[in-house]
């Protein structure tokens, strides 16, 4: 191999140090092995795999003594815990993805400079897939992510029923005239569901047919758009949208899946609105369940 070639697939430590342009001192993670559903493909979904990750951070040389205090220097945790914290935020389906958001975690820690992060997919074959990624202190690494708070909306699950109620207008008035973000939840409308005799393939069918409804509801309020990532969600909230949660997205990619069915729209509205701190469930047309968010119901011939 080549000096060039030999470097490009040389550990992280290596290929840092190869690239210096000023004098610094490096901390590193080696071989830090964990299981997680990650992966674009539908046969890595519902499955473990491992991940290797190789890390180094490029911090700042210490000037004076550091006095053997931890709270100096940049701890090895708090590369570990970057992993963790993305790891738990959502489902991943790129390594690309994970390996910017650890790596923009990394950088906000004030001793880091510049980091190296590889990660590879041990459990594809008989063979490593990786990706390796280089970001310095200052560089975006994700565009738009400028950790803006996001506010906490209203979300409002609305029966069938209510949904075809010539008061739907008048509760969405009333609902999002105190300018809280208003996002609306819906289930599937009242036809059946084509069958899977695949639990996976059910899934994903049924929570279609939930989107399917959101449309209609769209449909029927021009101010209503249908969303399905928290990107759009996050955006249409600070810019006032109305919304219509499409779930699909946000509920297979979760890292902490909720436990009810698509068949059980309530329930996946009061996870909905638990994962969103929302500040609180408004329920039209049916019982409020007990969340740790506050809720509320709205009978079908009430106004709220």
């Amino acid at each position: 191999m080549t000096d060039d070639i030999s470097l490009a697939f040389a550990h992280p430590a290596e290929r840092a140090a190869a690239s210096a342009t000023q004098p610094c001192d490096r901390i590193s993670l080696r071989d830090y092995i964990v299981e997680v559903e990650i992966g674009a493909f539908q046969q890595e979904r519902g499955h473990l795999q491992r991940v290797r990750f190789n890390v180094v951070v490029e911090v700042a040389p210490q000037t004076g003594e550091i006095d053997d205090d931890v709270d100096r220097i940049l701890s090895y945790d708090k590369v570990t815990e970057a992993i963790g914290a993305e790891l738990c935020e959502e489902r991943i389906n790129l390594l690309e993805t994970l390996a910017a958001r650890v790596a923009e975690r990394i950088l906000r820690e004030p001793q880091a400079l510049r980091v190296f992060v590889r990660i590879e997919k041990l459990d594809r074959g008989p063979f490593s897939l990786g990706v390796e990624i280089v970001r310095a202190k200052g560089e975006v690494a994700r565009k738009g992510q400028d950790h803006v708070q996001v506010p906490h909306p209203r979300v409002v699950y609305l029966s069938n029923e209510a949904m075809g109620s010539d008061k739907l207008s008048g509760w969405i008035d009333a609902l999002s005239a105190d300018k809280t973000p208003l996002v609306l939840c819906v289930g599937a409308a009242n036809i059946a569901a084509p069958k899977a005799g695949a639990a996976l393939a059910q899934r994903r069918i049924d929570l279609l047919a939930i989107e399917q409804n959101a449309w209609v509801l769209a449909a029927r309020d021009a101010r209503c758009i249908v969303v399905e990532t928290r990107t759009e969600l996050d955006w249409a909230m600070r810019n006032g949208e109305i919304t219509v949660w499409a779930p699909s997205k946000i509920v297979l990619d979760a890292a902490h899946r909720p436990s009810a069915s698509p068949k059980e729209p309530l329930a996946l509205a009061g996870w909905f609105a638990e994962e969103m701190k929302a500040q609180e469930l408004v329920v039209v047309g049916a019982e409020a369940p007990s969340l740790t968010v506050p809720s509320r119901s709205i009978a079908l011939d009430e106004t709220a």
